[in-house]
Parts: C-alpha cells; sequence; structure tokens
C-alpha cells in the first residue's frame, strides 16, 4: 500500500496514496487503519509490546499450548531508469499484527492491520477457532522441538547508511550516471539501472517467554546494458551480475561501483555481437560464483527444504529428488569428496542473516552436504521432530536450525531455506589460477536463463559472458552457451574449487515459495568451481 513521500516531491515523481487495510481473509471484518503510518510507534514500542501480550493471553486463555505474536513495519523502495529518463519510483508501507496457535497439535493463525486491544484479541481468537477447525483434518499433531525460550534480545543488520535517508534526487543522479558512462560505449543501444532497498522492522513474542527486535535491511543495485549489431540483426545483453544483493545499507550502492564498472560491462556486451556461435559437445567448464550461486539455489538449496522431500510442498516449484528421508540421510552421494555444503544464517552482510528466526530460534551452521554425501536437510520446530530417529541415530540434538520465516504480518511463517554455500577448499585457488589449469574448455561469468524439473534432478542454465579456454587462457568469447546435467552427476564431475580467497556472496532477492505465494531473501556463497566434460548445448536462435 502506497503513499506519498517528501522527497518524492523534491524529485518531481508522483506515488498514489493510499491506505492500509486488513488482508487477512481470516478475520470477518476488514478495517481501515484509521492513523497514518508515519504516526505509529516503532514496533518495540512499550504500547506495541503491550498489544502483543494482549493478543498472546487471548490466545493461551482460549486453549492454546503454544502461541507467538508478531509485529511486521515493511518499507520497500524501487527507483528505476532508462537510458536518460525515470522509468518509475515506488515506496510502499505495511504495517500489522499476526498471531499464531497451536491446539490439540493444529496450527491456527490471523492478523490484522487494527492495532488496538478488542483489535488484536479477536485475531488472537479467530487464529484459535481456525486451529481447532484444522485439527478435524489432520492426520497427525504438529509437535515442536524444544527451545532455550526466554530469548530476549535485539538484532540489526550492520548498516553503514540507512538508505531510507539518501534522498531519491541523489539514487536518481547515481543511476543516471551509470546509464551514461555505459552509452558513450560504442554499439550500446539502451540501458537500464535500478536500486531496491527493504528495511523490515519486526517483534516477536512467544508464549515460552521469548521477546525479539530486529531490524533488517537489504539493498540491490542493478544494471542491464543491450548492444546492437550495425545492421540490427543481432542484440547481446549483458547484466551487471557479480554485484549481488545484499544485507547492507546504501553504502553497498556506492562500493559496487556502478559508474566505474559500466564502461567494462557495456564493451563486454558489444563484444558479444562478434563472438562466435558454441559448437555443441562436452566441454570442462569452469563457473564463476556469479553464476555457480544460481545452481547451488536450485538443485542443492531448494531440494534439501524437508518439507519438499516429503511431499508437502510440491505445488510451488515441485518437491525434491533427495528424498525419502530414511533411505537418503547420510547415504546418498551428491558430489565429489570436494562439495561440501553448509547452512546459516548468520554471515555478515548477507541477505539471510538475522538474529532469531520467526520462532524465536537461534540459527547455528550447519552440514547439508559432507565430503560429497548428503547429510541433514533444512528445518524449523516443527521439522525437526519429524528428524528425531535420524538425529538420535547420529547423535545430534533434536533442535530447529531457525529455518521458520514470514514475509509480513499478514502471512503464517514456514520453513523458508537459510544462506546455502559451498565451503571453500583448502588451497589458494583463484578464478585466474583455475583458468591456467584448463587445456581445452568454457568458463561462464554470471547468472542466466534456467529451467529445472519438477524435483531439481535435471537442470539446464545459462550466464551471462561465456570465455573459450584454450591452454590455460582466455582466447575470446563465446555465444548461445547453456550447459545441462543430471544434479548428481554434475557434482560428481567436480573436480576443482577455488579457496577462502576467491569465495563469494550471490543471492536472490526474492525467492517465492508456498500458497499464497511468500517471498525471501537468501545468499548462496560460492567459490570458482572446475567441471570434467559437462554437456554444453547451443541455444541460438534461427531465422
Amino acid at each position: 500500500m502506497s503513499r506519498s513521500r517528501r522527497d518524492f516531491l523534491k524529485a518531481g515523481a508522483t506515488v498514489a496514496a493510499g491506505t492500509l487495510v486488513a488482508t487477512s481473509p481470516l478475520l470477518a471484518e476488514s478495517s481501515r487503519l484509521l492513523v497514518p503510518i508515519t504516526d505509529l510507534p516503532p514496533v518495540d514500542d512499550p504500547a506495541i509490546k503491550a498489544l502483543m501480550q494482549v493478543a498472546l493471553d487471548a490466545a493461551m486463555s482460549g486453549g492454546a499450548s503454544y502461541a507467538d505474536v508478531r509485529v511486521n513495519a515493511r518499507r520497500q523502495q524501487n527507483v528505476n531508469t532508462r537510458d536518460r529518463i525515470v522509468q518509475g519510483v515506488s515506496d510502499t508501507d505495511t504495517y500489522g499484527l499476526g498471531v499464531r496457535t497451536l491446539i490439540d497439535g493444529a496450527w491456527g493463525f490471523a492478523a490484522t492491520s487494527r492495532l488496538d486491544k478488542d483489535s488484536v484479541a479477536t485475531a488472537a481468537r479467530a487464529a484459535i477457532g481456525q486451529a481447532r477447525a484444522n485439527r478435524a483434518s489432520q492426520l497427525r499433531p504438529v509437535v515442536l522441538a524444544p527451545t532455550p525460550g526466554n530469548q530476549v534480545g535485539e538484532w540489526k543488520s550492520p548498516i553503514e547508511v540507512d538508505p531510507f535517508t539518501v534522498a531519491i534526487t541523489d539514487k536518481v543522479a547515481y543511476l543516471l550516471a551509470a546509464n551514461e558512462a555505459a552509452l558513450k560505449v560504442k554499439g550500446v543501444r539502451n540501458v537500464t539501472s535500478s536500486m531496491f532497498f527493504l528495511r523490515e522492522e519486526k517483534s516477536l513474542m512467544t508464549s515460552d517467554g521469548s521477546y525479539i527486535v530486529q531490524t533488517i535491511y537489504r539493498t540491490s543495485p542493478g544494471m542491464s546494458i543491450t548492444a546492437v549489431s550495425p545492421d540490427f540483426r543481432d542484440f547481446q545483453s549483458v547484466q551487471s551480475n557479480e554485484v549481488a544483493p545484499m544485507g547492507l545499507g546504501y553504502e553497498h550502492v556506492t562500493n559496487s561501483k556502478l559508474i566505474e564498472r559500466a564502461p567494462q560491462w557495456a564493451e563486454l556486451a558489444v563484444q558479444k555481437l562478434s563472438a562466435k556461435p558454441v559448437e555443441p559437445g562436452r566441454y570442462d567448464l569452469l563457473l564463476h560464483p556469479s553464476n555457480l550461486w544460481l545452481t547451488v539455489h536450485e538443485v542443492i538449496a531448494h531440494p534439501t527444504e524437508l518439507d519438499r522431500a516429503l511431499g508437502f510442498e510440491a505445488n510451488y516449484a515441485g518437491t525434491s529428488f533427495i528424498a525419502p528421508p530414511d533411505q537418503v540421510l547420510g547415504k546418498l552421494r551428491i558430489g565429489s569428496d570436494l562439495l561440501n555444503v553448509v547452512g546459516d544464517r548468520e554471515q555478515r552482510g548477507s541477505l539471510g542473516a538475522i538474529g532469531w528466526d520467526d520462532e524465536a530460534v537461534k540459527p547455528v551452521k550447519f552440514d547439508i552436504i559432507r565430503n560429497g554425501v548428503f547429510v541433514d536437510y533444512q528445518t524449523t520446530r516443527e521439522q525437526a521432530t519429524l528428524m528425531a530417529d535420524y538425529y538420535k541415530r547420529v547423535g545430534k540434538p533434536v533442535r530447529s536450525y531457525g529455518c521458520s520465516y514470514a514475509q509480513s504480518w499478514a502471512d503464517v511463517q514456514f520453513q523458508r531455506m537459510p544462506n546455502v554455500s559451498m565451503v571453500p577448499g583448502n588451497n589458494d585457488d583463484t578464478w585466474d589460477s583455475l583458468i591456467a589449469k584448463m587445456d581445452k574448455g568454457i568458463a561462464i561469468v554470471g547468472d542466466g536463463s534456467f529451467s529445472i524439473d519438477q524435483q531439481r534432478y535435471n537442470g539446464q542454465f545459462a550466464g551471462q559472458i561465456f570465455y573459450e579456454v584454450k591452454g590455460g587462457k582466455i582466447v575470446g568469447q563465446l555465444k548461445d552457451v547453456a550447459y545441462q546435467f543430471r544434479t548428481p552427476e554434475f557434482w560428481k564431475s567436480l573436480k576443482a574449487i577455488g579457496g577462502p580467497k576467491s569465495y563469494e556472496l550471490g543471492g536472490a532477492f526474492g525467492d517465492a515459495k508456498g500458497q499464497p505465494g511468500q517471498s525471501n531473501s537468501v545468499s548462496h556463497g560460492c567459490v570458482p568451481s572446475l567441471f570434467q566434460q559437462v554437456n554444453i548445448i547451443n541455444t541460438g536462435r534461427t531465422a
């Protein structure tokens, strides 16, 4: 829901004003928020904490064995330009309260944007009613893994400059300057650039005594540069994928150096016009972290979500080939011994970094793949108890890995992936040193289009820049390149990886899951990785 802002007026842009409304279909009434969002107290205000306690008391007195209450204030801003004009500016706010209850082993949830005692108590009673209704059709009761409880604290993203304090005029000027730098390169036809910012202020109160306040920032600058051949028969684009979205402030925009790097990306786009089409076949393949992060996301991170493996999540992007759990845990070889993958929500500046998840669980780093063998799934409190027999067998405690998240106060929290990242090798290898080790092959920088099956078992991925490598040197660009694979065979062909100095974060600002869909932000750390004899196809257009 949008409203006008002073800095929009300074920039000469107009944003339609609107009002916040209750969005939960679980409440019988729909009501308008009676005060402007700028007049609402912060989420850690004592008055808001008191309202959360009212909702929690109503849930527990209504028969809940467990309940949690979340208040969330979420602000998003987009600035978009094309060539020498501003395409659009948007700025949106949302603020409200959600209540989740557990009664007789069944969940209920309701939400409201009316922040008064009667409304939040009504939401709690609606959640209780839904939980009781859900119990009638539920096959097995929900059991929660234990937590320390009484988690009290605050956490904030490690930002240097709040992006919402920077004037729109300054943001627009920066993007237009980057566009101009790219447009000066001969052969460039058009340029688009953008900035996306998120500030999520959230508080969480649980019936086991936790009260958490967090402020999360995310920033994503980007460019796309298109070159067109003189005869207008071909066009090629390069995107600034090497600049990943991050859980940082406006300093990430300035540190990305879009203005300084734009001419380099523009030259690469022009060079793609004269690049030779790839000859299909099998090649040694070197993937830069700016490409490989997406492959990790799609064929490792998603299929190791436990709800997909159990078939609970299927409608949105399918299930998982890493199933059933009792047949694959500690047994399924997914890659070579070089492949080690961990989950975590702790990496500084990552999109998934938090202090606690939306169940007041403090996340820890955990192994997903160890020496090429799959060893664990991503879990919430509810899911961890489904793994109890396996954890007992391998000597692990039954605990959530802190993977519970809801995108707003109006959405119920459920399992979302943490940062899922490769572990660097114990060596000094870098992108350049791995190039030098290649006799004949292809090296890819930047992510592109991709296709996967419903179990994440078969994949096809493209990229931004494709280099032909001969005799340990890059000899020119290729185009129309995509690599195809079956997931285990692909990772088993991994024969060399970069060391700690070559580690980089890539990421997805909006990773969708669930019905109704919710969006999560997540980073994936990778190192340059060399694969043997991967199938390469030509994706070129035909007349």
